[in-house]
């Protein structure tokens, strides 16, 4: 294992900016309302904010166009919302669904994540064929280098020790693993028909990427220097995004036409369950204590709410067209 010189100083600031957040959850009343859940309708240009007691939508508030994913800031203070069409990233308070601000001039972001140890943040361009590597120094991002890269860039994954963005390739099938350091890409595989989602297991030694052209997971071994494709995990036609349970136990995938979730033994990598879910079950979030999961139904304009006891939808909320990101600071967090 390589460490970087300047590792102290990385990890005193990994370690403040955790004190912060923690201070700053803890400083929140008991009293308060829980974390609203948000859901970005990605044709309306608007994110909708869905009262998790009530569950009803409080407001729509608007964005730039095609809003498809968010991810949350390394300090929790802020939720970022990126759309793709207005080359942009819209800032909100993820407990007050508050806009904080708007970031112009961020090229075609699709899909957004930050390395674990705060230093990167990327996006991918999936109408422009590139990736983009900024840096990120607490507050603002600066972009460090953009890399073509093959047709339709979707989704990334990072691996725990911040060294390596695997970007799947949605229209020439593809998966490439970007070396952050030198923002060059390190290799790049061949895939089943169009892969969307990735998730890594196994101490980032493998990788399942969602074949929404296919009907499963295809599972890549990436510990060595060369990439393998390991076989298909069968779940379901249109198998697209994932999301932790938050047991460190199983992760679900969302197979968008089977119209169902699945459940994947992390150890056995095997379906451990499936169940419906209608509409074309896009992004998924977790409660925090582990019990409801939130998708979005993509083509029936509705937040669906799963029992996970049960693993029956027990409610169905109306929002904007296109439903596709889904998220609440409420979240299970492994």
């Amino acid at each position: 294992m390589r460490f970087p010189a300047n590792l102290k100083g990385r990890l005193a600031a990994f370690f403040l900016s955790a004190a912060a957040a923690a201070s700053a959850l803890a400083a929140v009343p008991s009293d308060q309302p829980p974390a609203p859940i948000f859901v970005l309708n990605s044709l309306d240009a608007s994110v909708s904010v869905i009262d998790p007691i009530r569950w009803s939508e409080t407001q729509r508030i608007g964005t730039g166009k095609e809003p498809h994913h968010l991810y949350l800031t390394p300090d929790e203070r802020s939720v970022i919302v990126a759309n793709s069409a207005s080359d942009s990233l819209t800032f909100f308070n993820p407990r007050t669904a508050e806009v904080q601000r708007v970031v112009t001039g961020i090229i075609d972001p699709y899909h957004l994540r930050f390395s674990p140890d705060m230093k990167w943040f990327v996006t991918a361009g999936n109408r422009l064929n590139h990736v983009d590597v900024y840096s990120w120094d607490g507050k603002d991002v600066k972009l460090v280098k953009r890399i073509p890269t093959g047709k339709t860039p979707s989704h990334i994954w990072i691996d725990s020790k911040s060294t390596t963005a695997y970007v799947t390739m949605q229209d020439s099938d593809e998966l490439v693993a970007v070396d952050l350091a030198t923002q060059f890409i390190r290799w790049r595989v061949p895939t089943g028909p169009m892969p969307a989602d990735i998730f890594g297991v196994h101490q980032d030694k493998t990788l399942l990427v969602g074949l929404t052209g296919g009907d499963g997971v295809q599972v890549f071994d990436v510990a060595g220097p060369v990439p393998k494709a390991v076989g298909i995990i069968p779940t379901g036609k249109g198998a697209h995004a994932f999301r932790s349970m938050g047991d460190g136990k199983s992760v679900l995938v969302s197979n968008r036409v089977a119209n169902s979730i699945s459940r994947i033994d992390i150890a056995t990598l095997k379906v451990a369950d499936t169940f419906k879910v209608p509409g074309g079950p896009d992004c998924m979030d977790v409660s925090a204590d582990g019990k409801t999961l939130y998708v979005t139904s993509r083509w029936a304009k509705k937040l669906s709410v799963v029992d996970l006891n049960s693993r029956e939808v027990v409610r169905q909320i109306n929002v904007g067209r296109s439903p596709h990101g889904v998220w609440t600071l409420d979240h299970a967090r492994r």
